[in-house]
């Protein structure tokens, strides 16, 4: 099955007079299963619709590319946010894009899914424009926006789009397709899981519903608009669940955004027929010429059996973007997809991932959940695993053991999140011995994020000693198969309720644990996560209880210098703070100091204190 067309020459030679949909991202055109844009293309496609592709669209001439389409144009900003895409955590302009041709950036816009929905709308007037993926998912109320410092509207508001399709929009996007094409108008779309839309206020007609605080109230910046934000977040977070998960209502204004229901996950059934549609599994030829799309390297040769993840930190947006409940493909259908890979003219012989948004998840958390949701107060994993939870890795490794038993596979490495709670917590330490044996390249990635207890449940996650208990296990094992294999620890600077003195903490734990990252995450505040509620507001949204956040950027240099102590260039600013706080003790050349002070010092480690000198009396002397 060929690529699907990306200009108009190739909708001229695929047959298509004018596409039923065309289908606008800030990507560029890789149809492979990773990449929202395949997936949703081909889901139309299966359907029965034409679909075109505008990638990164510039100009009017770009947007013209394929003429007015009958039903719809459905826009994203690409598999991630265009704002992330394009500045780091300290707001500095990146120059690279994994996701572009070439891979560098510029070829979208800033928040592009509002650029792109209002050239459309003036370019082609009443046309339906349904948004979708990431950037519009967690943007569908009024939401703190890091980069202009500010609660915005409702992405629905901005784009002045139709609908918005929030989480995984597979079936929404084929019924909103299905109903234009019976005749149906847009703006009667108003019953559809999964999707947002917006009603002028004396239009609306009321029905059971949760109202958050409107928009009007939480923008403003002060200590009341505040603590209303977090009560809007709190309801939306907890609604968040296709069991129990009510429709919820947010005014703006003169107008009302409505979010009905989520749309409930796929079944293993409707997972296992995306993956056997047919994509290329690859990027369009014509990148050919600039290098190709760098993006399509880490998941080439990637198996994902899962969706849904149950961890739900505080931080990330997955829990609220894809939801708590793990659904999963069928071994069946991930021995397809992995024999299609042996078959590809470049592959080695190595699988380098089968995961998902947690490698290790393979099942519901547990049995309530189906009938009755995930539980909206309370975590599964944090502080401590709920004693309902079902820890079981039998499932997943029978998986890996049939996709190493393939021909043409050589080794099959886990490279996604492991869930190290999760996986100690398990009795049967089959799989733990498994994963050393076979499925490390070397390194196997997992995220303790830190190690003071009041940060981590900031973060929703489990307390170091968890992670140190895992941490020894690991490297029992390793020694028994006599592997040279190391942990690579993920950790957060910044975190709200992470203090200098937290930081500290977490550099004398670093330095006591051998653990030297070269690689540390500020805290990046990113839209529709329970974190960035707690940056902007101070106030932890599920407790309503105050948390402390360093703001500042020269605050935030410090807690990162602190966790990469070791480097010479974070010396002097490591030393200052240690100082700062009378952490005499850190400094020097023992064992247990962080850094060295070069300057003269006395035998305790201060610098000495000048003698006072005797100020004697100069008046000159009478003469005799």
């Amino acid at each position: 099955m060929p690529f699907l067309p990306l200009s108009a020459r190739e909708m001229k030679a695929a047959g298509i007079e004018q596409p039923d949909i065309v289908l606008v991202t800030g990507d560029a055109y890789v149809d492979h299963p990773s990449f929202g844009t395949a997936i949703i293309s081909r889901v139309l496609e299966d359907a029965g619709y034409s679909v075109c592709i505008l990638s990164q669209p510039k100009s009017d001439a770009d947007f013209k590319e394929f003429g007015r389409p009958r039903l719809a144009f459905f826009v994203n900003s690409g598999n991630i946010d265009s704002m992330v895409a394009h500045y780091t955590a300290a707001k500095r302009r990146r120059s690279d894009d994994a996701y572009t041709a070439g891979g560098k950036a510029g070829a979208r816009p800033d928040r592009a899914v509002i650029v792109y929905s209002k050239k459309i709308r003036e370019l082609y007037g009443d046309i339906p424009i349904a948004i979708g993926g990431l950037e519009a998912s967690l943007r569908r109320f009024a939401h703190y926006d890091y980069w202009d410092d500010r609660v915005r509207p409702s992405i629905l508001i901005d784009s002045d789009a139709d609908l918005l399709m929030y989480g995984m929009g597979e079936k929404h996007a084929v019924e909103i397709a299905r109903r234009l094409d019976s005749g149906e108008s847009v703006s009667t779309m108003t019953d559809i899981l999964g999707t947002c839309y917006k009603v002028p206020s004396n239009e609306y007609e009321w029905r059971a519903a949760v109202e958050c605080p409107s928009y009007d109230i939480v923008k403003e910046p002060n200590d009341s608009g505040k603590k209303q934000y977090a009560i809007a977040t709190k309801i939306q977070q907890e609604e968040q669940d296709a069991v129990r998960g009510r429709t919820i209502i947010q005014k703006h204004g003169k107008v009302i955004i409505v979010q009905n229901p989520p749309m409930p996950p796929l079944s293993t059934a409707e997972l296992d027929h995306i993956y056997d549609l047919p994509f290329m599994r690859d990027y369009h030829p014509s990148y050919e010429p600039l290098g190709g799309v760098p993006g399509i390297e880490e998941v080439k040769f990637s198996l994902a059996h899962n969706r849904g993840c149950f961890g739900a930190c505080n931080f990330c947006s997955i829990a609220y973007h894809q939801g708590r409940q793990v659904t999963v493909r069928s071994h069946e259908s991930v021995i397809r997809e992995a024999k299609k890979l042996t078959e590809l003219p470049d592959f080695k012989g190595y699988i380098h991932d089968v995961g998902g948004p947690t490698a290790n998840f393979r099942s519901p958390s547990c049995k309530k959940q189906e009938a009755h949701g995930m539980c909206p107060n309370r975590k599964c994993l944090a502080p401590k695993i709920c004693s309902q939870v079902k820890v079981d890795h039998t499932d997943y490794l029978a998986l890996l053991r049939k996709i190493r038993a393939l021909p043409k596979i050589k080794k099959v490495f886990i490279r996604s999140g492991i869930r190290f709670d999760y996986l100690i917590a398990d009795p049967n330490e089959a799989f733990f011995k498994e994963l050393v044996r076979h499925h490390v390249s070397g390194q196997l990635k997992v995220a303790p994020e830190h190690c003071s207890a009041a940060v981590l449940t900031a973060m929703g996650k489990p307390t170091v000693e968890t992670y140190l208990k895992f941490k020894k296990r690991f490297y029992e094992l390793t020694k028994s198969e006599a592997k040279e294999q190391f942990l690579v620890p993920y950790l957060m600077s910044s975190h709200p309720g992470s203090t200098l003195k937290d930081a500290i903490e977490l550099s004398v734990f670093l330095k006591r644990e051998g653990m030297r990252p070269e690689q540390v995450q500020d805290f990046y505040p990113t839209p529709g996560t329970v974190s960035t509620c707690m940056y902007y507001t101070g106030l932890d949204p599920l407790t309503m209880q105050p948390i402390y956040v360093a703001k500042t950027p020269a605050e935030k240099a410090e807690q990162r210098a602190l966790l990469q102590y070791f480097k010479p260039e974070n010396r002097e600013m490591v030393l200052r703070t240690l100082k700062r706080y009378g952490r005499y003790d850190l400094i020097g050349s023992g064992k247990d100091c962080l850094v060295q002070d070069t300057r003269p010092s006395n035998a305790q480690g201060r610098r000495p204190i000048p003698k006072k000198k005797t100020i004697r009396n100069t008046r000159p002397k009478k003469r005799r």
